[in-house]
């Protein structure tokens, strides 16, 4: 609604390119409460869809989402649900993944939220990241940031990302493209 985890994802993307990967940054469809009205598979405009293929591909696995009422946004959800078929062929195994998170206020749910997708990504058998607190902006952050990944707070005061969770979500993730790196080199 405000950018704020759009936000997350590209800082994030900023610190996986900082390291010479190549990142890409998609959104999935909304979801109705009408069961009849459907989202178009391709957007005319803006980011790319995520795709079953897109997830399979990759070599690491940010998940973001802003939080609604202590969980993840129900088009994540969704979308997330429908991996079942990654999930039996161990696609996704072994990956590296980092999840993150935007709230609208102090204490909406972030880590709550963050354990949610980080659920999903060990039901699939990826290896889960956090933000460690070498991190230095983990101990001056007013607002967002977690050991258990990047975070922002919105608030009337704090709408933007601030320098602090810009500079957790691009060391998280320089640590994601890092390991994917690694992992790619055995």
């Amino acid at each position: 609604m405000t950018g704020s985890v759009k936000s997350l994802a590209h800082a994030i993307a900023d610190g996986v390119e900082d390291t010479g990967v190549e990142a890409k940054i998609r959104t999935v469809p909304r979801v109705s409460a009408k069961s009849e009205a459907t989202e178009k598979h391709i957007p005319d405009a803006g980011e790319m869809y995520c795709s079953l293929d897109d997830l399979a591909k990759c070599s690491g696995l940010a998940i973001g989402s802003p939080t609604r009422f202590g969980s993840m946004a129900a088009p994540l959800k969704y979308f997330l649900d429908s991996t079942g078929e990654l999930w039996s062929r161990h696609i996704l195994e072994n990956k590296p993944g980092l999840a993150f998170t935007s709230t609208g206020s102090m204490h909406g749910g972030q880590e709550i939220t963050l354990f949610g997708i980080i659920t999903f990504m060990l039901h699939h058998g990826m290896t889960v990241l956090g933000s460690p607190y070498s991190i230095k902006e983990l101990h001056t952050t007013s607002f967002g940031g977690t050991p258990y990944g990047p975070s922002h707070v919105n608030s009337k005061d704090n709408v933007m990302i601030s320098k602090e969770e810009y500079l957790i979500a691009f060391q998280s993730g320089v640590r994601l493209a890092k390991l994917a790196q690694s992992i790619a080199n055995q």
